[in-house]
């Protein structure tokens, strides 16, 4: 018999929230894959600047920021969140949808083995490959987005963990226009799914939790719509998305705009930089 403890969605929000991993960006970094929001970055001091504020804005909303070195042989390193995610004791250790970024998750697998080391490591072996920014969670419920990143192999093997701490998954296949699930929505509070027209709709994600909503966006504001939602009712958010910035404000929340440009020049969103944990 199952005796843990039930996860409410403001135990996981909390539970999801008080600490992350960043990585720093490498000199590199102007040769990060950039297929889908951006033609590449052009200006790394910018970019370095731009992270800076990134991770300045998790510390000063109460999360505690730890910031790994870059390595320069990997352009993309600074995008975290594709190379670990932390479910419920568990740290899922996937394998990178695109090849030339698989040598970038062990240092993220070391630190996170040695900060949680009663959580079981779960590691993905080919031909399942996945990218955690595919990854969705609201409360006890996730979706995985099917995309040139994740393949059915790697979903089935998110489905078996799922399985056994008792989750649902549900699968959404991404548009070809997009790269990951969180490229394009997230969950800017535990009840809330942010996505833009045209890219997803509603019916994607399926009869929603009581209290759950899914929120349909301008598809000008794809970018927009990948925020990250912290306690207190405040939203990390992408500078320049008028509508999406109303529509939270509208419900109560404080938006704190940040500068992604040279972030999302190399196909990166917010939560792309980090894995809380």
């Amino acid at each position: 018999m199952d005796h843990r403890p039930e996860l409410t969605m403001a135990t996981v929000r909390l539970d999801q929230k008080s600490r992350a991993i960043v990585r720093s960006i490498s000199e590199s970094y102007i040769n990060a894959i950039a297929n889908y929001f951006g033609s590449g970055p052009t200006d790394i001091a910018a970019a370095k600047s731009q992270h800076k504020a990134y991770a300045d804005a998790l510390s000063a909303n109460g999360v505690e920021v730890t910031t790994l070195e870059a390595d320069q042989d990997y352009p993309d390193c600074v995008f975290v969140e594709d190379q670990a995610v932390v479910i419920d004791g568990h740290v899922l250790l996937p394998v990178p949808g695109h090849e030339s970024r698989r040598g970038e998750q062990p240092p993220i697998a070391d630190f996170l083995s040695d900060q949680l080391q009663g959580h079981q490591i779960c590691k993905m072996e080919p031909p399942a490959m996945m990218d955690g920014g595919d990854i969705l969670r609201i409360g006890d419920l996730f979706f995985v987005g099917r995309s040139t990143r994740t393949n059915d192999a790697g979903i089935s093997e998110l489905k078996d963990l799922l399985d056994h701490l008792g989750h649902e998954l549900r699968v959404i296949d991404i548009p070809a226009q997009a790269l990951h699930l969180t490229s394009i929505s997230s969950t800017p509070s535990d009840n809330l799914i942010l996505i833009p027209e045209e890219y997803l709709t509603p019916e994607s994600f399926g009869e929603m939790p009581e209290g759950c909503e899914v929120i349909v966006m301008p598809k000008e504001e794809v970018y927009g719509c990948n925020t990250i939602g912290l306690p207190g009712n405040k939203v990390l958010m992408a500078d320049g998305y008028p509508a999406v910035q109303a529509e939270l404000e509208s419900r109560g929340f404080e938006c704190i705009l940040l500068d992604m440009s040279q972030i999302r020049a190399a196909d990166g969103s917010l939560t792309c930089c980090s894995v809380f944990y």
